[in-house]
């Protein structure tokens, strides 16, 4: 009799473990987890069940991709390059690479002159583009024109003939970069053209110069970013002044503001932004100087407003 209540016993217990595994193998809570290493060709959702995340459209990819920012000009970028780059990185999700030279204008950096230049060709601005392949590029020229600048052909500045060539070679230059971009198969750059600050001995050039990238940026959709007005006072544009009253922030910084004002030239020149004395070879400014610090910050902050659209 024993015999026959343990045979039972154990007769009702491998049906409940059968039930148990039946029930467990149809459980989509369980049996749509997470694959393991032996079905990998499992699916990851149930049948009739919602579908997966998309990955993102091309668009969506491309703007989770750092944006590239190339900075190009004469010798105040040159000087600013460094501190502009340091304002671009805190941005985040940035490359900045920058390639300056002094006493350049906008001939310089165009391929299609075939003429002496200060500019290297694996430094013209399509070369850059092709290469660096940019999203955002920054233009800064203050317009320069004299014997160091051969490409200008010697046209004297502040001449009819010079806003017609500065016009014009403002059009090729953004037509060069386009090309570029459409022969490197990649989105055309953003384009920002930095407008200028005083020119203390032609104040009428600079407001002309500026008027060339004000006319040609809303025809070819590029920006415009006014890092000369931090540096200019508020009621008179295109009046030069060598200092100015003090922000907030420089009234916090040791060396930048004295007696309410704060210096933005040396003594000695009346164009550069960099307080430190000048050397025969061009260099980024090697001090804290407050007019690279506002011309800097207006550029990175026009970056930055195109970057958050």
């Amino acid at each position: 009799m024993r015999k026959h209540i343990v045979a039972g016993l154990g007769v009702a217990l491998a049906a409940v473990v059968l039930v148990a595994a039946y029930l467990w193998a149809a459980d989509p809570a369980t049996s749509a987890g997470e694959p393991s290493a032996a079905s990998d060709d499992r699916p990851a959702y149930i049948e009739g069940g919602p579908e997966p995340e998309p990955s993102g459209t091309p668009e969506e990819e491309r703007q989770r991709e750092p944006a590239r920012v190339l900075f190009v000009g004469d010798s105040l970028a040159m000087e600013t390059q460094d501190e502009l780059g340091r304002r671009i990185e805190e941005l985040g999700r940035t490359t900045y690479h920058s390639a300056p030279y002094s006493g350049t204008t906008l001939c310089d950096y165009l391929e299609a002159r075939d003429v002496d230049s200060l500019v290297p060709d694996r430094h013209k601005a399509a070369e850059l583009v092709r290469s660096f392949q940019p999203t955002v590029v920054v233009l800064q020229f203050w317009g320069n024109s004299w014997g160091y600048t051969p490409c200008m052909d010697g046209v004297g500045s502040g001449t009819p003939q010079y806003y017609a060539r500065y016009a014009s070679d403002a059009e090729k230059l953004t037509e060069e970069i386009g090309a570029a971009a459409d022969a490197a198969g990649i989105a055309r750059p953003q384009l920002v053209w930095v407008l200028q600050g005083p020119d203390a001995m032609a104040p009428e050039r600079v407001r002309h110069i500026n008027d060339v990238y004000e006319q040609l940026a809303p025809r070819t959709g590029a920006l415009l970013s006014d890092a000369g007005a931090t540096v200019s006072r508020p009621e008179a544009r295109y009046t030069w002044t060598r200092t100015l009253p003090c922000t907030e922030e420089e009234r916090a910084t040791p060396d930048y503001c004295e007696d309410g004002r704060t210096p933005l030239h040396r003594e000695d020149d009346p164009l550069h932004f960099c307080l430190a004395p000048t050397t025969p070879d061009s260099r980024p400014c090697p001090r804290p100087s407050p007019g690279v610090d506002r011309y800097t910050a207006a550029i990175a902050a026009t970056v930055a407003e195109h970057l958050e659209t």
